[in-house]
């Protein structure tokens, strides 16, 4: 599947242009521009030095998120692998659209063995069918958890499947946000979803089960990811990603500053110009860029078993 590219490039957000401008991302005549040559780094060559790991995409969300369309951006962006979920986005959904969710994943898995990582999805309200649905999605290959607000992380409903994954030494990304705050405050009105998870709820969690692996997802999906940032700090099996489309800067050097460089993932949220330029924009170390985009996430996939050789 392709898309236009020039229309792709006139409309993309001006911090992934610097990115596009870099090299031959593209045989349009681009890389020919004034500004584009009168630069001797290689931005393209930048992106294709490091492996990577993306850890937050989604597959048939809608008609722009086919298999082939995600492997498209992959591939021109050096991404190695990239982690899939269909997450169910209905308060009230039966488990069969859980399931059916998962047979999904299944599905382009097989297709694409070499290139996509599947994470299933659950309804916690659903205990029994759940840990049966855990079940059956590992034994198809499937190495961790998506989950979105049907509940809070730590509602209660929750803690069998938390338990579950401890067992299995797999990870947790659950749908996060913090409502923007000002002056190191949050805000009276707090998160738009009442059963969205927050900071305080991973918090919770993290106490209750410090041996459980949580991802703390998109911290660059428009939440207050200071805030996110100061109330996740000590606590070691939170892991943040810093996927999402918003690009302010120093969301990536300010969690590294306050959960350290082992605890970021590289991830997209199928926003993948921005996310990778984001890392690469940022004042790092060659070792940290290894480990944001790849090695950090790849050393939590070898706990449940999974190797990214």
């Amino acid at each position: 599947m392709t898309i236009n590219r020039r229309k792709f490039f006139s409309n993309t957000t001006m911090s992934a242009a610097g990115l596009l401008l870099g090299a031959n991302i593209c045989d349009d005549g681009l890389t020919d521009h004034p500004v584009a040559s009168s630069y001797n780094y290689n931005i393209m060559k930048e992106v294709m030095k490091y492996r990577k790991i993306d850890c937050h995409t989604h597959i048939w969300l809608s008609d722009e998120s086919s298999p082939e369309l995600q492997l498209d951006f992959a591939d021109r962006l050096g991404i190695e692998k990239l982690v899939i979920s269909r997450p169910i986005t209905e308060q009230d959904a039966p488990h069969q659209a859980f399931v059916d969710s998962n047979n999904m994943i299944i599905k382009a898995k097989k297709q694409h063995p070499d290139r996509f990582i599947g994470q299933f999805t659950l309804n916690p309200k659903y205990t029994k069918e759940s840990l049966e649905e855990i079940n059956r999605c590992v034994d198809k290959g499937m190495v961790g958890l998506k989950v979105y607000y049907q509940t809070k992380i730590n509602d209660p409903l929750f803690y069998p499947i938390i338990e579950k994954m401890i067992d299995l030494k797999m990870i947790i990304l659950m749908h996060s946000y913090s409502g923007i705050g000002r002056g190191g405050y949050r805000t009276k009105y707090g998160n738009l979803y009442p059963k969205e998870s927050t900071p305080e709820d991973f918090v919770d969690v993290a106490k209750r089960y410090p041996e459980a692996l949580l991802q703390f997802a998109h911290l660059g999906g428009g939440g207050d990811w200071e805030y996110e940032c100061k109330a996740l700090k000590d606590y070691p099996n939170i892991y943040v990603d810093v996927g999402g489309s918003n690009n302010e800067a120093d969301v990536v050097n300010y969690a590294i500053e306050y959960l350290g460089e082992d605890r970021v993932f590289f991830a997209s949220d199928n926003s993948y110009y921005q996310s990778v330029s984001k890392i690469l924009a940022v004042d790092l170390t060659d070792n940290q860029r290894k480990k944001i985009f790849f090695e950090n996430y790849n050393r939590i996939l070898c706990k449940g078993g999974y190797n990214v050789a």
